[in-house]
């Protein structure tokens, strides 16, 4: 079974390409896959097998009639439960809505099915995208695939976990506030959040502020940039990646001037105590870029004490839109129903407010890195959170320490969706088994989050390849 999921996507794409593999047989590998692992960790919400396989054989039809086909054609991909696919129920992880069977697809999905894939169902995520974990009351929780009893972070949490697993090449996930790179860093996996406007991520949801952007998640920098040309191919004529085949136009951007920093903008609201395994996976990351040649700097943002607010009254505030019933908001987890009671009553003139200091923000953090090629932060402030952290067992953690422990863990990533600015994470450092955790406990991922210059996603792709680890075995010898 694994010796499919072992191919990198790119390996796959060139089988595929070359006839060497179809598509219906690499559908079916990672259907069967899915079968078999997704049970215990709660990935997938839906299954599209059949729809699948049908559309596998039109790709190997139209493959053997030598019609066009896309970048990623034949490889299987899946869809976080907050993006229309057309015949798919849409349910936003919640229990306060009715799952609407979408009747086209989303731009992204468009996109997507432009570019060849094989839709194989609908991935894991909290209620409504709001948060950094990828629990809700409708499904089972997604699980870390190195240790279940522990998040893959969210909200992005169910496609990292497949990918993570081995139940997907790569994943598509959707960022506005991190929900690409905090699964990646918690999964072990490379995630990358394209500049503002890079990528077709209209999905119907509100987006305030413009904080929302899709971008691949995956086992190495080559797969993302494989990824990230097909979902930037509609507003980008230059490819982001390297030529098949070869990272290495890419590897060796250039001695880089390279601002450090842990502060975060999140510090005037909430004390942010960072984790001994953030500061190894940090203290990694700048060896091996200054064994590279890289320059390394101290950098304090000086971040303005307003963010907190205004990034909550903007994240917050599309809640209060849907058009509920009493009896649907009392099925609504405590941070939504928090969080759209707020909105509801809310004026204008406080999101406007709101949005002007962002702005504000966003020009003032521009200005601030702009003196460096590239910005490094830790990734997460902590090791992977137990499930049921942030909400408690039963959903009995009241709305304001569930949201504080998640910007307690995730202090860095928000920020640059309200910047705009492309940002990457990559595994830098694996935790040394807990043995308080038994005998089953894993080596857990840590990493670092690598921000860009406006348009630098082939910058940071270059650096997170030379900076990720796979593995434990990798980090102890790369």
């Amino acid at each position: 079974m694994d010796s499919l999921s072992a191919l990198s996507a790119l390996a796959l794409r060139d089988g595929l390409a070359a006839g060497q593999l179809s598509a219906r047989e690499v559908t079916a590998h990672f259907l069967g896959v899915i079968e078999a692992r997704d049970p215990g960790l709660g990935a997938f919400v839906t299954v599209t097998a059949e729809q699948a396989m049908r559309d596998a054989a039109d790709l190997d039809d139209r493959f053997a009639r030598g019609g066009p086909v896309g970048a990623l054609h034949g490889l299987p991909l899946g869809i976080k439960d907050l993006t229309d696919v057309a015949g798919v129920p849409t349910g936003h992880g919640s229990a306060a809505v009715t799952p609407t069977v979408a009747t086209a697809d989303a731009p992204l999905v468009a996109t997507l099915r432009r570019a060849g894939v094989v839709l194989v169902g609908k991935t894991q995520v909290p209620e409504f995208g709001l948060s950094c974990h990828s629990g809700n009351r409708v499904h089972s929780p997604a699980r870390l695939p190195q240790d279940p009893r522990l998040s893959p972070g969210g909200s992005s949490g169910g496609s990292a976990a497949a990918v993570a697993a081995g139940m997907l090449p790569f994943a598509v996930g959707t960022d506005g506030g991190g929900s690409v790179r905090i699964p990646a860093a918690a999964c072990g996996l490379v995630g990358l959040k394209p500049n503002r406007g890079r990528v077709a991520t209209a999905s119907g949801q509100a987006d305030l502020g413009r904080l929302v952007v899709a971008g691949p998640i995956a086992r190495d920098a080559a797969d993302a940039a494989l990824l990230l040309d097909s979902l930037a191919a509609d507003t980008n004529h230059r490819a982001l990646s390297a030529a098949p085949g070869s990272f290495s136009s890419v590897r060796s951007p250039g001695p880089l001037r390279i601002g450090v920093t842990t502060a975060s903008p999140f510090a005037s609201a909430y004390e942010l105590p960072i984790a001994p395994a953030a500061h190894a996976a940090l203290d990694a990351a700048i060896t091996a870029l200054d064994a590279a040649g890289h320059r390394l700097e101290d950098l304090d943002p000086h971040w303005d004490p307003r963010y907190p607010d205004a990034f909550a009254t903007t994240w917050t505030t599309p809640m209060g839109l849907p058009d509920l019933d009493d009896g649907a908001e009392a099925r609504l987890t405590p941070l939504a129903r928090e969080f759209r009671a707020r909105a509801r009553h809310r004026p204008a003139t406080e999101l406007a407010r709101a949005l002007d200091v962002l702005r504000q923000i966003e020009w003032d953090t521009v200005a601030a890195f702009a003196p460096y090629d590239v910005v490094l932060t830790p990734a997460l402030a902590d090791t992977p959170r137990p499930i049921g952290w942030y909400t408690g067992a039963d959903w009995d953690v009241d709305a304001d320490t569930d949201y504080r422990r998640q910007c307690q863990y995730t202090p860095w990533t928000s920020v640059l969706n309200v910047v705009g600015l492309p940002a990457i994470t990559a595994t830098t450092h694996w935790t040394a088994p807990d043995p308080a955790a038994g005998p089953d406990a894993a080596s857990l991922p840590m990493g670092v989050q690598l921000i860009g210059r406006p348009s630098g996603e082939s910058t940071l792709l270059a650096l997170a390849d030379l900076l990720h680890r796979a593995g434990p075995e990798d980090a102890a010898h790369g």
